[in-house]
This record gives C-alpha cells, structure tokens and sequence, in this order.
C-alpha cells in the first residue's frame, strides 16, 4: 500500500488499523493468507532443488556443451551411432551427478534446519517462536538483546532499546530507538522509531508490528541489488586454482593432439572427436559431483558429532584450521559464573554491595547474562518497598550498567560494571561504617585489591551510586559516583579441558583466547587449563598498535584480554593475513563480526539469533570435545575430496599421455572418441563411492591445505607411471599378437580400466595399500568394474562400441602387466611421500 511508504509517519492506531491487526496479534487464519499473498519472509529465495534447475546444472560445463556439438555434427555428417553413444554417456554421467547431488543436498537441508533463527511473535494472543520465515506483514513480534529483527517494523513500545544497524547505515555505535511520530522525509538513520530488517538489538525490549517482510524490507531491497556472494573460502579458492591448472593441461594437449592427427592426414572429424575425447578424459567430470557427496557425508557424519554444518564447503575450512580463537567463558571454563563475595573497598562481606548489585541486577533489563544470573540466584532480597524508574542499559564500550531506582525517598543511581569503567565515574569511596572519603585516597589499595583478585583467577567487577534527584537518567548522570565495592565471580575450568587442547594442538591447531576479562585473570585462566601465556596483548596495547605491527606479533600471542568488541575482528584478519585458516568460537552480541571474518566462524545452538546466522557451523553442545570431533570429521572429508583429486588426475594424465603418444605411431586411432568416453566414465564410478572411504591416522594429525605443485607433480609421477605400462600394453598386443585395429583397442580398453580402478587402492593411502582397508563399497565398485572390463568386449554392448572378443593369452598377459603396475605404483608412492608433502 502506498500509505504505508512513510510508515514512521504514522500513529500505531492508524498503522494497526491499514494492517488490519490488533497489539494482541494475528490469528493462524490470517498469517496462512498473508503468507500466501506475500510469500515467506526471506531476502533471498528459498533454493528449490527440483529435478529440472538441478539435472540442467549437470550439462552446463563447457566441455560437456562442446561435447553436445559434437554429436549434432556426428549426425550431420552421417555417423549417427558415434554421435548415439556420445550422447548416451553425456547423460549417463549427467545422471549420476544428478543423483549423487539432490541426495546430497536434501541431506544437508535436513540438518541444516536444526539450527533456525526464530522470531518470538503474538499468534492468536499467545506468544510463540516461529522460524523468521514465517513472519508476515502485521504479526506483532516481541524483542529482546541479541534478537535478529524479522522485517522493518514500527515500534508500539519499548524500554531502553539499543540497536545495531551498522549494515545498513554504517554506523559504528548502536541506535537508540525509541516508539513515537516521525517526519515523513527524514533520512534512514534517523528513524528512531522504526527498527529494520537484518539488524539486531544490543540492549533493551521492545515490541513492534511488522510492516515490510522479504525484498520489500530495507535491507531486502539492498541484497536484492547487489547479489552479494559469501567469500571464498580457502577450499573454494584451491578447487578454482585446480581448474585452470587443469585448463591449461587439457588446451595444451588437446591442441598438439588436434594438430598432429590433421598432419598425419587422419580424418578431420574423428581427429577433432578424439581431440574433445581427450579432453574430457582429462577432466574429472564428476569433480562438483563428489565434493558435493563428500560434503554432504561429512556434514552427516558430524551431525552424529553434534556438529551442524550450515554451509558445505566450510566443512573443508573446518579440516585445514590451524588456529582457533574463542573466549574463554563456556568454553575453557564452566561458564556457570557463581558470585563468590560481595566486598567492601577494605574487603570485608558487605550486605549493602550486595543489596545494590541485586537491583542493579532484577532491575536491568538488557542482554541475559551469567553476571547477573549468579547475583540474582546468590541471595534472595526481598525488593518490594523498591522501584525502578530509569535505565541506561549496559553497552560494550562503556562496559556499565546503570539502574535508577527509589530507596526510601531518594532516588539512587545504581552503577555496575568493570571495575576501571565504575571507577572512571566515580570521585568518591564509601568506607566502613558509611564514611564517605576522595578516591584519591584509596584508589592506590582499590588497585591492589583488584590485581590481587585477579592473579588468582578471580573476576571482579565494581558497584557504585549517587542519590539524584530526578525521575530518569541518561548517560551523563553516570559522574560523580560513590564507589562501594567488589562483587567477585568464579567460573571454574572445565573437567578435562586440559586434555581437550592436548587434543587439538596434536591436530595441529594453536588455542588462543580472546577475552574482555582484564590481563590478569586471562594469564590465570590460561595457566589453569594448560595454555602457557607466554605473551599476552591488551586491548589498550592494541589500541595503539598498528596493522603492521599486529602482523608481526599475532602469531606469537597466546591471548588477548581486556579487548574491545571491534578488536576482535581485528585480531581475525591479522592471523588470515599471515597465512592461517582460523576458526573462531563465539556466541554473544558482541561476537558477529568476529564470526563474519573467520575463516571458520562456529557458534553455539544457545548463542544469541544474529551469533548463529553469523556461524558457518554450529555446535549443539558448547564443548570443545565436540569441536575435536568436528575438526577430525572435517579432515577426513578433506582428505577424501583429495583422494579423488589424486586419484582422477593421474589416472585420467596417464591415459591421455599414452593415446596422445600412441596416435602419434599408430596408423589408426588408438581408442575411437566414444570408448574414451566409456572408459572415462568407467574409471569414476569407484571414485563415486570415495566419500564412505575410511582415512588413515596421520591425514588428520596435521591441518591439510591444498598445494597445487604437489597436485601437479603427483599427477604427472603417478600419469607418466601409467603410461609405462600402458606402453608395455602396447607393445604385447601389437608385437605379441600382431593385433589389428580392434583388438589393439579392446585390450587396451580392458587394461586401462582395470589397472585405473585397481591402482585406487593404492593410491588412496599413503601406507601399504594391505595396511588400509578401504570402505566396504570402494572395494566392492572398484572389483565391479575391474570385473565389467573383462566381460564387455563379450557381450552386445562390446559391439557397440566397436570391441571384439580378447584371447585368453592377452588376459593373462594383461593380468601379469596390472599387477606388476601395482607393486611399481607401490615403490613408486614411498619414493614420492618421501620427498614431498601436503
């Protein structure tokens, strides 16, 4: 509705009214119809993998395309059995990756959906959490600290609201928000009264009509301009590297082959036929195919760990993390933060620190927090004859919270917050018996008190007031504050948490804890749970450090206390740049940037919506035991989508430069461009089931990455290896039998397939190829097809694609030559591993 452009312009009474809903809100019966009227409440369409958009998708790489042509051609020029089996194959492979693909994919939405965003809304006059998705226009939505708002909404009331509107506006401080009538022409940033979509509350409640969901919203309308893809990940960057190493192999090759057959005058189609044979014999057409599956098995299989994999390819990122930042709260520690004592400034129990800090704590009504959990549960007080009047809720850069509430007929100003922040404020101290002196006087002993506190792993935080006169508070009543003492927490390391980061530093991974706890509680925790702080970095260091010098010590710091929240993406970016792949564990308000910038970022089923739609991956318990478990899954998946790499490359290099080799002496072509392509598709179909392969030990000790000239010069020892025997093949079949044309090709149709799929079981492992067991169906394919080679040539199919029927002395001969191949490959692989390494 056009009225409702200027929605910030509007009365509630009148918004309400043009919604046709009520403060209580919608009944199921009008959602259904809203939702059908303006669709689910997504900023980018919901991916619909149906069988069309998916099967296309198998059929638009430009080899396959160029493939497609080349039929068309076959039958123009009257070879329509050729151009058949062409294209008999193109949709054979097309299907397998198919099938492999929507499998995997359904898989990955079945478990992504554990892990949803929700939104807490009044359906029928009840409140619920419902998926954002499923918020339409006209729901009325309850919000609290750390909420994703689900759509642009006009506030109807709220309490002490601070909002995070950075991605829209650019704004680095949070936006307080308030209910009431705008100006029709006022700029974004300056409607107080409305809260958008994709941000998120910092602090405070609130509740709001939604007016705009989906690509009508703000920020709908902003992606939907821009279009914006999620970065690249490492994986992703080496599987786009891989590509063109293989791009200029194939161009290269496939030119010289081209331009040596039109040389020796053989026919120009079938030399143009064989030349895009090649081509796609080269290329590991199932590549997307099998990421996809391996992906899609290792997200499975760490699903069964605890660990939800919301975007695939970060499974990989996962497997080659080198460094993981986290807090330390939750996660090295208990994170049940219990109050140990309520002090006065000359550290005596004091009843009235612990009265203060119990309002202070009933009456905030910010983020849910353990700080004020643990006050609230320490000691009941019976807060009837108070009231709460005014707030200025708790924010991470001034690290306070205050409360102002009536105690007796004045009202108090009651501060609670980091001690260096409370003592900021105050100019006075409350000794023994009410004696009120300067701070001067005993900020010196405060001091002592503190860093003695905190060097046995204590944390301990300020509380201070000031009577005033005055019904509300803002920001700038927080001076000239009475200091009044310590209230002091423990969070006890986790059981077994040594033995955890033992865990994950012999995976190979570096610990490092990031933390707004001051530096001396942060060396006691790091001490306590093994992590040998040999050097520490304070925010206020930070602060003063440049990006330059950052780089230069990142690496060398174990943790970082007493940080800002903008130091903690800060901190992200310097150890990327110096060449890690970092993961970082977070799940507070405070962590989404720090989430975004990770390689790796991982959050908690419990944190907060915006921590987890920052995540990449998402642990249903806040253990790092389970992220061990994540971590091994992950490189085991890694480790298989290698395997194939390896596997494809070498077997497909060494075919390619034997048939390049052959045409060369040969008077005839050595295999016709459709048995390329059978053999081809015949050497994938074990590597297909590569994602159920087991992995050997010492792939997942060590963080694995991709390394492009390792991948090149296995390929080209393992290929050239191949073509040895394929030449040994050769010279069997054409000086031993005296074969012609087609039985130089079905031998050597029979051999290649054999020896590629056998030649996998050595291959796959770096140890003895009877030391690893591969998966029950790996074996079982790779016999299959071995199996399949033999028999085709004496079957219809075999006359098909023009083979005859082998004698048995080339069977046995073969036999001999495949398993001489496997013990050389074997010699071949420790010489290898021994002078290189990934």
């Amino acid at each position: 509705m056009k009225d409702l452009l200027r929605f910030w312009s509007l009365p509630a009474s009148t918004l309400l009214e043009m919604l046709q809903t009520t403060p209580q809100g919608l009944t199921t019966e009008e959602v259904q119809q809203r939702l059908d009227r303006y669709g689910p409440n997504l900023v980018k369409p919901k991916r619909r993998h149906d069988f069309t958009a998916l099967l296309w998708a198998q059929f638009r790489s430009p080899i396959i395309l160029i493939l497609a042509f080349a039929t068309v051609l076959s039958f123009f020029l009257h070879d329509p059995s050729t151009a058949i089996i062409i294209l008999a194959i193109i949709i054979v492979s097309g299907l397998l990756g198919f099938w492999q693909e929507y499998g995997a994919m359904n898989a990955v939405e079945k478990l992504v959906s554990l892990v949803q965003v929700k939104a807490t809304v009044l359906r029928d006059g009840n409140s619920v959490e419902l998926p954002m998705e499923n918020i339409v226009p006209g729901d009325i939505v309850i919000l609290r600290a750390g909420d994703i708002i689900p759509g642009d909404c006009l506030l109807l009331e709220s309490q002490d609201l601070f909002a995070d509107e950075a991605v829209l506006t650019g704004e680095t401080y949070p936006a307080e928000k308030a209910a009431g009538i705008l100006e029709a022409a006022i700029s974004l940033k300056e409607r107080r009264n409305t809260l958008f979509m994709g941000t998120h509350v910092i602090s405070g409640s609130a509740k709001a009509i939604v007016v705009n969901t989906g690509l009508q919203t703000e920020f709908g309308k902003i992606a939907h301009r821009l279009e914006l893809r999620p970065p690249e990940t490492d994986f992703e960057h080496g599987v786009r590297r891989f590509g063109y190493l293989l791009m200029e192999i194939t161009l290269l090759l496939v030119i010289a082959i081209f331009a040596i057959n039109v040389y020796l005058a053989r026919p120009i189609l079938d030399s143009f036929l064989f030349s895009l044979a090649l081509a796609v014999g080269l290329t590991p057409q199932l590549l997307p195919a099998i990421i996809g599956v391996t992906l899609a098995q290792g997200a499975k299989r760490m699903a069964q760990h605890k660990v939800i994999v919301k975007r695939l390819a970060s499974i990989e990122n996962f497997g080659s993390m080198n460094v993981l930042c986290s807090d330390k709260t939750g996660t090295l520690t208990e994170g049940k933060v219990q109050l140990y004592s309520a002090q006065d400034v000359e550290g005596h129990e004091s009843e009235k620190v612990l009265l203060y800090a119990y309002l202070n704590a009933t009456y905030e009504t910010g983020y849910i927090n353990p700080i004020d959990e643990a006050i609230r549960t320490y000691r009941k007080f019976d807060i009837s004859a108070y009231k709460k009047l005014s707030e200025i809720p708790y924010d991470f850069v001034r690290k306070r919270v205050s409360v102002l509430v009536s105690i007796g007929d004045t009202p108090h100003v009651l501060t609670k917050g980091a001690l260096p922040n409370v003592l900021a404020i105050c100019s006075l101290a409350e000794m023994a018996g009410n004696t009120v002196v300067d701070l001067t006087s005993v900020q010196q002993k405060i001091q002592e008190r503190f860093e003695e506190l905190s060097r046995k792993g204590f944390r301990t935080l300020g509380i201070a007031y000031r009577p005033i006169k005055a019904d509300s508070i803002t920001r700038d009543d927080e001076g000239d504050m009475i200091f009044l003492g310590f209230l002091i927490f423990f969070d006890p390391p986790k059981a077994g948490i040594v033995e955890t980061l033992n865990r994950l530093k012999k995976l190979g991974i570096s610990p490092k804890i990031i933390t707004g706890d001051s530096q001396l509680v942060a060396e006691s925790v790091a001490n306590q749970v093994g992590l040998a702080a040999k050097m520490i970095l304070a925010g206020r260091d930070l602060q003063q450090m440049s990006d330059e010098a950052l780089l230069q010590q990142v690496n060398s710091v174990d943790v970082f206390a007493e940080v800002e929240p903008n130091h903690k993406e800060r901190i992200i970016l310097a150890l990327m740049k110096t060449g890690n792949v970092v993961g970082y564990l977070g799940d507070g308000i405070n962590d989404a940037s720090a989430l975004h910038a990770a390689d790796i970022g991982i959050s908690v089923d419990s944190a907060v919506d915006v921590a987890k739609e920052a995540a990449d991956i998402v642990l249903l318990d806040k253990d790092l035991n389970v992220l061990v478990q994540g971590v091994e899954q992950g490189r085991k998946t890694f480790a298989n989508t290698l395997k194939y790499v390896f596997m494809a490359t070498s077997a497909n290099f060494g075919n390619m430069f034997s048939m390049a080799g052959a045409s060369i002496f040969l008077t005839f072509l050595p295999l016709l461009p459709k048995q390329i392509l059978l053999t081809n598709l015949m050497t994938d179909l074990p590597e297909m089931t590569i994602a159920t392969d087991s992995v050997d030990k010492e792939l997942i000790n060590q963080p694995r990455r991709w390394n492009m000239k390792f991948i090149r010069n296995f390929m080209l020892t393992f290929g050239i290896l191949s073509s040895v025997f394929d030449y040994l093949t050769f010279a069997v079949l054409l000086f031993v039998l005296h074969a012609g044309a087609d039985l130089f090709r079905t031998g050597w149709f029979v051999e290649s397939v054999i020896s590629a799929a056998l030649v996998v079981l050595v291959i796959r492992s770096r140890r003895l190829f009877f030391k690893s067991r591969p998966s029950r169906y790996l074996l079982m394919t790779t016999l299959l097809i071995a199996a399949l080679a033999i028999v085709i040539p004496f079957t219809p199919l075999g006359v098909i694609f023009g083979f005859v029927k082998l004698p048995l002395s080339f069977i046995l001969l073969m036999l001999a030559i495949v398993a001489l191949y496997v013990l050389a490959a074997e010699l071949a692989k420790r010489v290898f591993y021994r002078h290189a390494s990934l």
